[in-house]
């Protein structure tokens, strides 16, 4: 099924593009002239910044401002082996897991060097003071104009294999992309999260550097209250995609992706820690990380229980993964709640389920232990073909079913799966995302050229060896229950387990279908049928277009809302995905 589907949605928060102030001259005259109203002898502006801003591009702007002095927040930072040894214990030494970090912006500062340049500003009676960088709101807690300077952690992620970033503290861009997104994961964004956090009500002005060359600056106000709006309306995060060893064809056609990448792996359409919002103001967009919007909003985007239960947590995630003329994904596992708690300290797991959007006649997935499997036997198995690069006879070990669209495989934390070739999976799961234990990957190499990494150690003491055949087919695959039906539609609960605390419905349906949030977040995707209309009945929101294959948001203050048909599909149906109440 092709598809109009929308690769950079918008959400109009204002029709003013008056707003936005565009480009670096005519944002520096606007802060000159805020700067002149403030008519103070000494002007203190502050400048801070998350990871990844282009400090070159952004810094030389700054400097051009007629100033007294300029001060770099990181020339207070510890020094680079202190810094290394201080974010070792979370780091550890394994290749793609640490522990989340309880370190703050205070830790990276050397309480000397900070009295010494807050004694330099001290002593500044006249003139522009300017202090920039990471942190630096925390040199001078009470500026008199505070910018901020935000990045998307896909962007991040896209500078940081262009050598481009470095991590907190380090200035180590021309590592391996592996060891600096670790970093990231596990401290810099932990660190820079929480200290943005306290700033956003004390912004003068919020700034999007996203694009090379094209700073768009809004005042902090206005920057609050678009999203503020958002979390009244339905929304869609800004997805992304990337190439893997095993990627598919499928994206490319139906989502009109570009066709001189060699495949498409992963579709990243709801991960709000990583995907961006594009606010709208008239015909000008501003690039914002999602994860703001839980930061600022978490209860009326969640929900009560669940922002009760998750805090500043967005728990669910919409992705897609491509095999259509690929390859199997690799053999893993998820940790178990204890194990992530205990290891990671992370507070929740990746449970999670495989949507089959579309399928082959020879799609299959594998899922749970065969009967009477001996543990240790595989276990053997599975270390042998890592350490000789002799295959690994999954079949021998693990099930495998066949699959055809719309199935839907349930896959609790603990259980070994792996989707099998020739299918494009809607994976409906629970946010830790990296926390996959490869067991075996049919011995291929990455797109680096190099072996991905195998967790075998880790998998051994998670595999739930009683989830056999019998357990898998009785408890996993199409846990389809039929819940009301009327003229026009059906809804079917499709899972997801027990163990998982994510609830999925699927609605069939060839006219308007009423849904209601009962105060609690909605994740959505049109998995059938080319275009509906999510509106209102109250006209509390603007009517919300929405085509196949897109994943999209309608917050817990929402309430009620429908869905409506309008394109030419002979039958509809969108799979929805919620906390379930009370969380097992």
């Amino acid at each position: 099924m092709s598809s109009h589907y929308d690769k950079f949605p918008k959400t109009t928060v204002s029709a003013d593009s008056q707003q936005v102030i565009i480009g670096w001259p005519a944002i520096l005259a606007a802060l000159t002239n805020q700067l002149e109203a403030l008519q103070k002898q000494r002007v203190i502006l502050v400048v801070d910044t998350y990871q990844g801003v282009n400090n070159t591009e952004a810094e030389s702007a700054f400097r051009s401002l007629p100033h007294t002095a300029f001060f770099k927040s990181t020339d207070a930072f510890k020094s680079v082996e202190q810094c290394r040894q201080m974010v070792y214990p979370d780091l550890t030494d394994d290749p793609v897991f640490g522990r989340i970090t309880n370190l703050t912006i205070k830790d990276f500062f050397e309480e000397e060097k900070v009295s010494a340049i807050q004694a330099q500003i001290q002593a500044i009676r006249t003139g522009l003071v300017i202090v920039y960088g990471e942190g630096a709101s925390y040199l001078v807690p009470q500026p008199d104009l505070l910018l901020y300077l935000d990045m998307p952690r896909w962007e991040i992620q896209l500078r940081m294999r262009q050598k481009k970033v470095s991590n907190l503290g380090v200035d180590n861009a021309q590592e391996a992309f592996s060891r600096l997104y670790k970093q990231s994961y596990f401290i810099d964004w932990r660190v820079l999260d929480l200290h943005k956090k306290a700033l956003f009500n004390r912004l003068d002005y919020y700034l999007d550097t996203t694009q090379a060359e094209i700073p768009k600056m809004v005042s902090g106000a206005t920057y609050l209250e678009g999203l503020s709006q958002l979390v009244q309306q339905p929304f869609r995060p800004v997805p992304f995609f990337d190439p893997g060893p095993w990627g598919g064809q499928w994206m490319k056609e139906v989502m009109g992706l570009d066709s001189s990448v060699v495949n498409f792996a992963w579709g990243f359409d709801c991960v709000p820690e990583e995907n961006s919002l594009l606010l709208a103001f008239g015909d000008i967009s501003l690039e914002t990380p999602a994860i703001n919007l839980v930061f600022l909003h978490a209860q009326a985007l969640l929900g009560e229980h669940v922002h009760a239960v998750f805090g500043e947590e967005f728990p669910i995630r919409f992705d897609m993964l491509d095999t259509m003329d690929g390859g199997n994904l690799s053999l893993q596992v998820h940790p178990t709640r204890e194990y992530i708690h205990e290891h990671f300290s992370m507070p929740y797991t990746q449970d999670e389920s495989y949507y089959f959007l579309d399928a082959k006649p020879d799609a299959f997935v594998y899922l749970g232990v065969k009967e009477g499997v001996d543990p240790d036997r595989m276990i053997s198995a599975l270390e042998e073909a890592q350490h000789s690069g002799n295959p690994f006879d999954a079949d021998e070990y693990v099930n495998k079913w066949p699959v055809k669209k719309h199935d839907h495989a349930l896959i609790p934390a603990g259980t070994i799966h792996c989707s099998g070739k020739n299918s494009m999976v809607l994976e409906i799961s629970a946010t830790p995302y990296i926390f996959t234990f490869k067991l075996w990957d049919w011995g291929r190499m990455g797109l680096d050229g190099k072996p991905r990494p195998i967790h075998i150690e880790h998998g051994r003491k998670v595999i739930q060896w009683e989830r056999d055949q019998h357990w898998t087919a009785q408890q996993l695959l199409d846990q389809i229950e039929v819940l009301a039906s009327g003229e026009g539609w059906k809804e079917e609960r499709t899972g997801l387990h027990a163990l998982e605390f994510i609830e999925t419905r699927r609605h069939w349906f060839t006219t308007k279908v009423s849904h209601h949030t009962q105060g609690t977040v909605h994740v959505l995707n049109l998995v059938e049928g080319d275009q509906v209309l999510v509106e209102s009945p109250t006209q509390a929101f603007a009517p919300f277009e929405v085509h196949y294959a897109e994943t999209f948001v309608v917050p817990a203050a929402v309430g009620e809302y429908t869905i409506r048909p309008i394109g030419n599909s002979s039958m509809y149906a969108t799979m929805k995905a919620y906390v379930r109440n009370p969380i097992p």
